[in-house]
């Protein structure tokens, strides 16, 4: 198990040993191999843990130097903090209703844990936006450093936006899974938008089934969500996104989630026909609306860039105020 180390469980090890990233750095941005690299606990965790990257590899001596039988012991419980919060997000979809608000930022993220959330995914929108740039700009490496660093700062199971997987292939959308559960995150989405058209059914079902495959090879317990992005073709019907979604169902998908169908009489039918399996449902309102979803049937409801968007128009606004200030200047 050691021999399997993750990087997101050098950040589990931390929290074990009761540094967060705030009690460590003062701050929760801090990269996590900048955290490891510094001397705490007298001789050094991350000098010698990053030497071995993903895995212990020759540096299993390195427990040592923080105790070692303890040090060990240490670890194997920082990797099942990840297990443990693989099961719990699992559990959330056998029954009831729960929401799934999308973080994108450290604090955001650890805003949301302190509201009492249960679990936060990540928004490919708000990730964008949080980096100047817009949605569908960041490439896969950014986006795998954003996973990480969600993962870092909470406690609380992380759903990760993973888009079109960055790839059209199957084999290349497996690999690039592999790298997101890598992370530490409990779920992550693959969608059947390719930036500029819908993937063929056939070759849509043929990517959830890679992703399936590379997530089981892993940890079983991740979850997979099968996303069709019906929105983006104008006349894509219901029944259509309905069938795609059972498809993706049989394919290995644990959970589905078709963004902007919003018709109870459309999201019953979408639950009917995928059942047993959850149903994600996307909210832009934040209001009664949302119990309804729930007595529904559908299991849980994100808000996708929403938040974001809102924290940003905020931000916008008292910004303009401010810049009404600007001595010299009345524009």
């Amino acid at each position: 198990m050691l021999l399997a180390t993750l990087e997101a469980d050098k950040i589990e090890y931390l929290d074990q040993l009761g540094r967060s990233y705030g009690e460590v750095q003062g701050t929760s941005c801090r990269t996590i191999d900048a955290i490891l690299a510094e001397d705490w606990y007298g001789s050094g965790i991350g000098g010698r843990w990053a030497v071995g990257a993903l895995g212990l590899r020759r540096d299993q001596a390195a427990a040592a130097s923080i105790g070692g039988w303890w040090g060990l012991k240490r670890m194997e419980q920082a990797m099942a903090t990840t297990a443990e919060k693989r099961q719990a997000f699992r559990s959330l979809h056998e029954s009831g209703f729960f929401l799934l608000p999308n973080a994108w930022d450290c604090g955001s993220a650890v805003r949301l844990a302190k509201l009492g959330f249960k679990a936060i995914a990540s928004t490919s929108a708000g990730a964008a936006w949080a980096a100047g740039k817009q949605d569908g700009e960041l490439g896969l490496e950014a986006v795998l450093d954003h996973l990480r660093m969600l993962v870092a700062s909470t406690h609380l199971p992380v759903n990760a936006d993973f888009e079109n997987g960055f790839a059209d292939r199957a084999e290349d959308v497996a690999r690039n899974v592999a790298l997101a559960v890598n992370m530490g995150v409990a779920a992550l989405s693959i969608e059947d938008w390719s930036g500029t058209s819908m993937y063929e059914t056939d070759q849509a079902v043929e990517r959830i089934a890679a992703a399936r495959i590379a997530i089981d090879a892993i940890d079983p317990t991740v979850m997979l969500v099968g996303r069709n992005e019906n929105f983006r073709v104008a006349d894509m019907s219901v029944s259509a996104s309905i069938d795609r979604a059972v498809a993706y169902a049989d394919a290995g998908a644990d959970c589905l989630f078709v963004p902007f169908i919003l018709d109870h009489g459309a999201v019953a039918e979408l639950i009917a026909a995928v059942a047993p399996k959850p149903v994600n449902v996307v909210v832009q309102q934040y209001d009664e609306g949302i119990s309804a979803f729930a007595e529904l049937g559908v299991r849980r409801c994100s808000v996708g860039g929403s938040l974001a968007r809102k924290t940003w128009a905020a931000f916008d606004a008292a910004a303009q105020t401010l810049r009404r200030y600007e001595v010299g200047d009345r524009s």
